[in-house]
């Protein structure tokens, strides 16, 4: 008689695979059978996989997994799980829920860490972890901090309380879970309320909260100009330049030389226009526009040239790259770069000579690139066009350039077309924007939406940054690549993408997992069929979610978001660092160089994409804080919703013509004892079978507004 499978220990794994699916199962499967040895074959089997690419593929991440050293090869094609006791180092990744994980350097690998092991060990530090041998087959590596490598912060944000001989700071973070204690000479002169910025000095082993000292004062909770400080606090980033770095920028030599003109291709007597927002200071891009003899067109996309000016290893380069981006706030940009380069120099403003690098492409009238130049550049721009002025030049076919502007706008919508036929992923969103009044008080809410002057510009910047990547990474067989900064976004993983058919398979959509194909063409037509829908804008974060994020990194696995198999990003130096590297890299292999280091540069890249997460965490706060901050004089008003989320705790509703969105907690609906049904994505009543779901329309009033924490509640009034 055949064993029967003990149903603990049975494992399902997804019927259909890519690379991160794959990745995750092997690992899984050598984890839990550590002590066995495997090959592409058994690995296979055990997966039910039976076609050839598939079976190729596994042999590839096994070969990867090796290289990581999360296995070892024993003999050829055969391994084995790494045993791996012993002292491990790694950043710290502290949950909601308090579950602390160590992401061991350069590896898939998670580390377990119970509370009682933290030892005094914050979100974001690195830190040296003791791993303890596996107990038990299945169980997760387990481990304990004994060493603090490097704080992630030191410095933190919260309100005064004091007391009579001290006093503490409340921390409203959401990763940091202790207070400040703050000794009575240590206050700086903070008082009771305000909102403060406090340095951690010391952590004695038996004292549960860390001890610390005010070091700035930002002042009294819920103003402005002290909330927006706050934020830029709370995420660590600077508010300004020390004056040190403002005279180094003032003091760049501005001149453009009769010699350095003579190094450059000369497009100042092509026609060259910008189109930005109508609030924009800093210009990256400018498009030139010429037909050429055989009636084919000449297309330039010019870019500021800022590595001619903030040289690599200069004090301005580092204050770039520790930055890694501009944040744009609701009511400032913090920017990458000072004024004098981000607004001036550098800028591509119209009427003036200006530096630039440059990817000049020779295209038909179906946009099919027929020849390709990439090198440094002089421009003068023709024309500053703001979006709106550029798209009543489509829309009525009238206005200056509109030859140049229509021409263009038709190749870029052939250029978007293909690129949605070849598999790309059509992500629309909708960005909210305040109306403020002088002092920083909103007014109003409006919209801001992708029209096709935005598609104009999107399409040639992306055709640019493609192609610039394909120079550098497209090489022949058996050379070996350059090292190059490409922005990647990986295949999703499958059974997150299951998760989200099956939800959206609630509301009468489909997604098919079968192919990349497939997927992409399935996701395009539920983004289709729910615009204008009450939850249109729910699905749409939930199918991000469900995809791997994009990030930096000098392995080229592809952007599969956008379909292509190469991308980076050369367009914005001005604002990300990682294009002031491609700019250094490409310039570097135009000259035929040899290539560079490729630790150093994955690297730069982690920390690029790091700081990206963090200016768009920013960005959020400071959207939440303007919308509680235009709510909080509407208490006890009531107002027309859709709701746009469902938790264990309560229900989220948008209000109607604003996005701006609140919290029904459980708690608040009285009139029965709900609960999350998560099977079928409602808040269900337990006796009165009543049920909540997704979209429905309500009505609900304002209960409170906190500024402080960013926070709306709402009371349910009625279903509408």
């Amino acid at each position: 008689m055949a064993k029967k499978k003990n149903k603990k220990e049975e494992k399902k794994f997804p019927s259909g695979f890519n690379r991160p699916t794959l990745r995750k199962s092997i690992m899984e499967i050598v984890k839990s059978t550590p002590t066995e040895t495997f090959n592409y074959k058994q690995i296979s089997k055990r997966l039910n996989v039976k076609d050839d690419s598939t079976k190729h593929l596994i042999s590839s991440v096994l070969r990867e997994l090796s290289k990581e050293n999360f296995l070892q090869e024993i003999s050829v094609g055969k391994f084995k799980f790494s045993i791996k006791t012993g002292y491990k180092t790694g950043k710290l990744d502290i949950s909601k829920k308090s579950n602390a994980i160590v992401n061991v350097d350069d590896t898939d690998e998670e580390i377990f860490i119970p509370q009682a092991n933290l030892h005094h060990a914050l979100h974001g530090d690195t830190v040296e972890v003791y791993v303890y041998a596996r107990r038990k087959k299945s169980e997760q590596l387990e481990g304990e901090i004994v060493r603090i490598v490097e704080r992630g912060r030191d410095q933190f944000v919260g309100i005064v309380e004091l007391s009579r001989n001290f006093a503490f700071l409340i921390i409203e973070h959401r990763y940091m879970p202790y207070d400040i204690f703050i000794p009575a000479n240590k206050l700086n002169g903070a008082k009771q309320g305000e909102k403060a910025i406090a340095r951690i000095i010391e952590w004695p082993d038996s004292a549960k909260s860390p001890i610390g000292e005010i070091v700035e004062v930002l002042g009294k909770s819920g103003e402005h100009e002290v909330e927006m400080h706050a934020i830029l606090a709370e995420f660590d980033l600077p508010s300004k330049f020390t004056e040190e770095i403002e005279q180094v920028a003032e003091n760049i030599p501005t001149e453009i030389t009769n010699e350095e003109i003579a190094k450059r291709r000369d497009f100042r007597n092509i026609t060259t226009f910008t189109i930005d927002p109508t609030d924009a200071k800093d210009f990256d891009d400018a498009l030139s526009f010429k037909i050429l003899e055989n009636g084919n067109y000449e297309i330039g996309v010019h870019i500021a040239d800022v590595t001619h000016y903030v040289k690599e290893d200069s004090v301005l380069d580092e204050v770039a790259e520790k930055r890694g981006t501009s944040v744009y706030l609701v009511d400032r940009v913090v920017p990458m770069l000072p004024e004098k380069l981000s607004n001036n120099v550098c800028s591509l403003s119209a009427h003036t000579d200006k530096l630039t690098f440059s990817a000049v492409f020779e295209m038909d009238k179906d946009s099919t690139v027929l020849n390709s130049w990439f090198g440094r550049t002089i421009i003068n721009s023709n024309r500053r066009f703001n979006y709106d002025e550029a798209q009543l030049i489509i829309e009525t076919e009238q206005g200056d350039l509109k030859d140049e502007i229509l021409t263009l706008h038709t190749l870029a919508q052939k250029l978007r077309s293909i690129r949605f036929k070849k598999g790309a992923i059509s992500f629309d969103r909708v960005e909210v924007k305040f109306i403020l009044d002088e002092t920083g008080k909103p007014t109003g809410v409006y919209f801001k939406e992708g029209k096709a002057s935005n598609q104009l510009i999107e399409e040639f910047m992306l055709l640019a940054n493609k192609k610039v990547a394909e120079l550098i990474g497209k090489v022949e067989k058996g050379t070996q690549a350059k090292t190059f900064v490409y922005r990647v976004h990986d295949e999703p993983d499958l059974e997150k993408l299951g998760t989200f058919s099956k939800f959206v398979s609630k509301f009468g959509y489909a997604i098919e997992l079968e192919n990349n194909e497939k997927i992409a063409k399935s996701i395009n037509r539920l983004l289709t069929n729910i615009k204008g829908k009450p939850y249109e804008e729910v699905f749409q974060n939930l199918a991000i979610r469900s995809m791997a994020k994009a990030e930096y990194s000098t392995k080229n696995i592809g952007h599969y978001g956008l379909s292509f198999r190469h991308y980076t990003h050369f367009t914005s130096p001005i604002r990300r660092y990682p294009d002031m590297m491609v700019h250094r890299l490409l310039d570097r292999y135009l000259q035929g160089l040899s290539s560079v280091g490729q630790p150093k540069y994955e690297k730069k890249c982690r920390h690029a994409s790091e700081m990206e997460n963090v200016a768009v965490q920013a960005e959020r706060a400071s959207v939440k804080y303007k919308s509680v901050e235009f709510m909080k004089d509407k208490i006890g008003q009531t107002f027309k919703g859709v709701i746009s989320g469902l938790t264990e705790w309560g229900m989220y509703v948008e209000v109607e013509g604003t996005k701006i969105e609140g919290m029904v907690s459980l708690k608040e609906l009285e009139d029965d004892f709900y609960y999350f049904d998560e099977e079928n994505y409602c808040l269900s009543g337990h006796y009165n079978q009543k049920k909540f779901t997704l979209g429905d329309n309500v009505q609900v009033q304002i209960l409170r507004a906190n500024v402080e924490r960013r926070q709306l509640d709402f009371k349910l009034l009625t279903n509408v």
